[in-house]
């Protein structure tokens, strides 16, 4: 039987992709179990303060909310496209230790008892590999990986040591195949160089450099573990928070990654917005998913993105080539620490500026009637 025979017979596997997951700091402070809410931040000493900001711009939010309330709209979304597998970056520790990691401005942490919010849209997936997660050290990273573990949610991008770092996650999906996620992290993205995870030391799965050895090392991981049929993920935290452009490294490293090394998808974060998006070869690349769930509100200082208007990626990948089928991308408000369908003058907005921002990709984003988002 042939590639495109095989193609034929197997339906497309759908992904939900999110960015940034940032459920700590003000966050867990409305979630039903607050953690300590002390910070070490140059301004902001108690993470109470970040929901008084938002409720400055929004209005009061009815404390403790349930575990349900900060997923808001995007529940019944996912209900409705009903996805096989969703991945997110989940960037915040979850931990109730004190071990602050020195040197550093933001410390984001949840606690372990309000990691039952991630099992309320059935995460099955939470890449590591970020900034945020040795926040609260060593003991923070070891309590997150049990937490997460706990409730059955696959992890990649950090572990005890390197071969655990290294690992990827393996998410079957009943009857068309298996998708496989890397979590990859840049220091570019504000990971310290000290947290890379060695032989002997904890960390998180940090790659130095864009170069071509740095494929060659993701090309003999994905070899000892794909096989026909499996979606490649790479899940990669780099770049800056803000800003539209996409470094021309970034864009080269993506290519070779898809060439070389036989990625299928890019699924990148760290921007706080979303960024531009790129079809090549027929396989997707998200350069910067944006933030989805973060405590931001009442924050200024970058109003010109709409950091407030986040993306839910649904992309429906065929298993046997790994190229793209179908991109929908659902618009979101973030108001009151919830997720809310956004206005139509928002899509808009958000279409307007995908265009203008990705027309140098050759990606243009149309907009359907039901005020989804589509790539042509």
């Amino acid at each position: 039987m042939t590639l495109a025979e095989m193609s034929s017979t197997r339906d497309p596997i759908t992904l939900f992709m999110a960015g940034d997951v940032m459920t700590g700091r003000g966050i867990d402070q409305v979630l039903p179990y607050p953690g300590d809410p002390r910070l070490y931040e140059p301004y902001v000493k108690d993470a109470k303060d970040y929901v008084v900001l938002a409720e400055v711009r929004n209005g009061q939010i009815q404390k403790p909310v349930q575990c349900h309330y900060i997923w808001g709209d995007a529940l019944e979304v996912l209900e409705q496209i009903a996805p096989d597998v969703r991945l997110i970056n989940l960037e915040t520790s979850i931990t109730t230790s004190h071990e602050y990691w020195p040197d550093k401005g933001i410390h984001y942490k949840m606690h372990p008892k309000n990691v039952s919010c991630l099992k309320e849209a059935r995460i099955d997936y939470c890449s590591l590999a970020n900034n945020h997660l040795l926040d609260w050290g060593y003991p923070g990273l070891t309590e997150t990986l049990d937490s997460l573990k706990g409730v059955n949610i696959k992890i990649s991008g950090a572990g005890e040591n390197l071969q655990e770092a290294e690992q990827p996650a393996i998410i079957s999906v009943e009857g068309k195949g298996r998708v496989i996620v890397f979590s990859y992290g840049f220091s570019s993205s504000g990971i310290p160089p000290s947290w890379a995870a060695k032989k002997d030391r904890p960390g998180v799965n940090l790659l130095h450099s864009l170069s071509a050895r740095t494929v060659r090392h993701v090309k003999e991981q994905i070899d000892k573990i794909k096989q026909a049929g499996d979606i490649v993920i790479a899940s990669i935290h780099w770049g800056s928070n803000w800003g539209y452009a996409v470094p021309q490294g970034h864009i080269d490293f993506a290519h070779r990654l898809i060439d070389d090394a036989g990625v299928d998808i890019i699924h990148g974060h760290s921007s706080h917005h979303a960024r531009p998006l790129e079809v090549y070869k027929g396989k997707l690349i998200i350069y910067g998913s944006g933030d989805f769930i973060n405590d931001y509100e009442g924050i200024s200082g970058h109003d010109e993105y709409r950091d407030d208007l986040v993306l839910m990626y649904f992309a429906s990948i065929d298993p046997i080539s790994g190229k793209l089928v179908q991109l929908q991308m659902i618009p979101m408000q973030i108001e009151k620490f919830r997720l809310n369908r956004a206005s139509e003058k928002d899509i808009v907005w958000l279409k307007d500026t995908f265009n203008r921002e990705s027309k140098v990709l050759g990606t243009r984003i149309q907009l359907s009637e039901d005020n989804v988002l589509t790539i042509h």
